[in-house]
């Protein structure tokens, strides 16, 4: 358990997790027409991966400069996100 951590692989397989919640309401709403659609979820999952990205970099002593961007891209998918919504 403690190389599943270290490594930064537990990330990897959350992320392999994320991949399939995203195509499951995807295929969900488009055969049924139910469901939240698309670009509800697609910004916050976004968000969730970047801060991912940022776990592992930071597990595997990544330099600062990765972790700092995956921040980054975390934040701007969580101000997308937040754009989206106000304007609904």
């Amino acid at each position: 358990m403690s190389e599943l951590f270290g490594s930064g692989r537990i990330v990897d397989l959350i992320v392999v997790l994320m991949l399939l919640e995203g195509i499951a309401l995807f295929v969900y709403r488009r055969r049924t027409g139910r469901g939240i659609a698309t670009l509800d979820w697609v910004w916050n999952l976004l968000a969730g991966y970047f801060l991912l990205l940022a776990l592992r970099a930071a597990l595997i002593h990544a330099d600062w400069r990765w972790i700092a961007l995956s921040l980054a891209l975390a934040l701007a998918a969580h101000l997308g996100d937040l754009w989206r919504r106000s304007r609904v």
